[in-house]
């Protein structure tokens, strides 16, 4: 653990200290641009691979069904941008296909990552597309054994591809053992929070800004992007913005998985989402660099206008509808904002346009009845009814009709003040603030420079 920092810079190939500006801030845009990739030279990447230039398709009767339940002349349209198709079946081909991408033009004779999701997929697939060696670790199952299906089905997934799978169980020894596996292969990190991974994801907002104009005359009015570690957002509304998309309201989505512990052995498989749940995206919120690299490229109150939650129950019902409606059976982790978006749609008028950014892939271990099956076997109680009686880790509540799926809504104020609070607590009370750390606080967070420095005083003073 003590050689982290030269493992990092050996393995991403970049030197972070040369970034920093202050005792807390950092130059976040030159540590993008410093990739060296524009949305031009990583389209031609990705193309190479297969990647992206996914259609944009309008949910018809999806939108017919909101306005049932919505008042008259509400019920936006909504789209959705069909991620499944590219090689692994989700968004993270983008993510992956610089990282890998880099590697190779480097030198490094293999790619490694730490993940338990449809990142691992997209990193085995783009290897084997580079013919570079891959090896993913995974937290898959508790101290009984008892594996996630989602995680299973991704182990499947990664092998196929003809990547190595590392499972552990969950627990602490995570990060140690990828640091092991790096110093071990001399192998890149094709880590989530790279910049090269963020920089990947902005060709998908790019492209959903234009082609939503093609067919509407116009840019979307709000982008629903499903929220964990930050970079499907940061990566999303940096393009939607390269597009001149400026004024989309870009909302965030996680499942409500309030009360459980995401490294908790008791808990870890009382969750029915392994991705895009709170777990992860509120502490990858108020904290962003708690990563395996010294700074998280992924900065998500940098872009967030809106932040909700669904709970579990809701998304299942999503995931339902949009198959038998539309005929597409697709995943949790993108009907995460679909759940969102048939209650942010009814909010808004008849000509207004809502898109989910994102579809993933389903099969036998992403399936909703493969997830409620294990809530089952730990003794979860599964109903249908109103899903604000949804508990997670003791009931999962799915809706009976569509008037009943809600959007709550984070106070995001209160998350700014607990990204200061936290970030000024990583640092002793004799460090003084810099005007530059105080302008960085105010970026990350979207409150104008006077009130951060105000803010800063007050927590600091408390504290």
């Amino acid at each position: 653990m003590a050689e982290r920092d030269e493992i990092m810079k050996s393995s991403v190939g970049l030197d972070y200290s040369q970034y920093a500006t202050g005792s807390l801030a950092f130059d976040y845009e030159r540590l993008l641009a410093d990739t060296g990739y524009d949305m031009d030279s990583t389209h031609r990447i990705q193309s190479r691979t297969a990647v992206g230039n996914t259609p944009v398709i309008e949910l018809h009767n999806v939108t017919k069904l909101i306005r049932v339940a919505a008042k008259p002349g509400k019920g936006a349209r909504v789209f959705v941008k069909d991620e499944a198709v590219n090689p692994s079946g989700s968004f993270k081909d983008r993510r992956a296909s610089l990282p890998v991408f880099e590697a190779s033009k480097r030198g490094y004779e293999g790619v490694a990552a730490a993940t338990s999701g449809n990142f691992g997929a997209a990193v085995a697939s783009q290897a084997a597309k580079s013919g570079l060696r891959c090896i993913v670790v995974q937290e898959a199952f508790d101290s009984k054994g008892i594996a996630q299906p989602e995680i299973e089905e991704k182990t499947r997934a990664c092998e196929a591809c003809g990547a190595e799978v590392v499972r552990l169980s969950v627990g602490p020894e995570l990060f140690y053992v990828f640091l092991c596996i790096l110093k071990e292969t001399g192998f890149f990190n094709a880590s989530l929070y790279t910049p090269y991974a963020i920089v990947g994801i902005e060709t998908l907002g790019y492209e959903l800004a234009l082609q939503i104009k093609q067919v509407t005359g116009r840019f979307p009015d709000a982008v629903i992007t499903t929220h964990a570690g930050g970079g499907n957002v940061t990566g999303t509304a940096r393009g939607l913005r390269y597009a001149g998309a400026v004024d989309t309201q870009m909302i965030a989505a996680s499942v409500d998985l309030g009360g459980l512990h995401m490294a908790s052995d008791h808990d870890f498989n009382r969750k029915s989402f392994t991705t895009g749940h709170t777990g992860f995206s509120l502490p990858f919120t108020t904290w962003p660099d708690r990563t395996d690299v010294p700074r998280n490229a992924a900065r998500p109150l940098r872009y967030i206008d809106r932040f909700v939650t669904v709970t579990q129950g809701e998304v299942f019902y999503a995931t339902q509808v949009l198959a038998e409606l539309e005929g597409l059976q697709r995943g949790p982790a993108g009907n995460t904002s679909l759940a969102a978006a048939f209650a942010i749609a009814r909010e808004l008028d008849e000509d207004r346009i809502v898109v989910v950014q994102e579809t993933e892939y389903t099969g036998a271990g992403k399936h909703p009845l493969a997830q409620l099956d294990l809530a089952k076997r730990m003794g979860i109680e599964i109903k249908r009814g109103n899903p604000r009686e949804n508990r997670p880790g003791r009931a999962i509540v799915i809706p009976e009709q569509p008037s009943q799926l809600e959007a709550v809504d984070v106070d995001l104020d209160h998350v700014r003040r607990s990204y200061l609070r936290r970030t000024l607590e990583s640092l002793p009370a004799d460090v003084p603030l810099s005007e530059n750390d105080v302008v960085f606080l105010a970026a990350e967070t979207r409150i104008e420079t006077g009130n951060a420095r105000q803010l800063v005083e007050e927590i600091r003073a408390k504290t």
